[in-house]
């Protein structure tokens, strides 16, 4: 891979960085990265933004563009809007609403597949993750004592869920019950709504 594409996805998954950290992570010198900074930002794709974290100079954070974005692709955008229009003219909202119930059976089927034999939140997350990553969420999970996250770095449906949000709601409600009962799952970020990602709080209840 290549180190623009490298930077371009560390950006993606941990936002903002400066050059000397972009350049531990990737094992790189500062000067190299800088070099390739600077190109991106030429191109478009990168901006930056000086931020003061007290005494001497401000820290130079590099941060993704909005035409970045179309380095990450989403899925054939142009057909699948031309699609969306087309169901709700030919078939309605109901129609819609169908269309998206199906695409949420079917992809609840798949993913209970995978996810058979794993008994612990913790590894249904996991497994949740890796499969979302390999459809181009760019999906990892953190967790911080009682609380889990799943965070979804990008989105490769971006279009069709910004033209019809019920694709979103649709998502939540597939990871509720994959996850099971006992288990909250709230979304706190929303790409859709301007969020650089999407961010999933997730809690368990304890038992008495």
């Amino acid at each position: 891979m290549k180190t623009c594409q490298k930077i371009l996805d560390l950006l993606k998954l941990q936002g903002p960085m400066t050059a000397a950290g972009l350049a531990e992570s990737l094992g790189l010198t500062s000067m190299g990265v800088r070099q390739h900074l600077q190109a991106m930002e030429a191109e478009g794709n990168l901006s930056f933004e000086d931020i003061s974290e007290g005494r001497g100079r401000p820290a130079r954070y590099w941060k993704l563009t909005d035409a970045a974005q179309n380095q990450f692709g989403d899925r054939h955008s142009e057909l699948t809007l031309r699609l969306i229009d087309s169901v709700k003219v030919i078939f309605g909202d109901a129609g819609m609403d169908a269309l998206i119930s199906h695409r949420e059976a079917a992809s609840e089927q798949a993913y209970l597949e995978r996810m058979a034999g794993v008994s612990t939140l913790a590894g249904r997350l996991e497994q949740l993750a890796a499969i979302r990553t390999e459809e181009g969420y760019m999906a990892t999970v953190a967790n911080e004592g009682d609380v889990w996250w799943l965070y979804e770095n990008h989105c490769p449906i971006c279009a069709a869920a910004s033209s019809c949000q019920n694709f979103c709601r649709s998502e939540l409600m597939l990871f509720r019950r994959l996850l099971g009962e006992g288990v909250t799952v709230e979304r706190s970020e929303h790409i859709v709504e301007g969020a650089r990602r999407c961010a999933y709080r997730i809690t368990a209840a304890i038992a008495d």
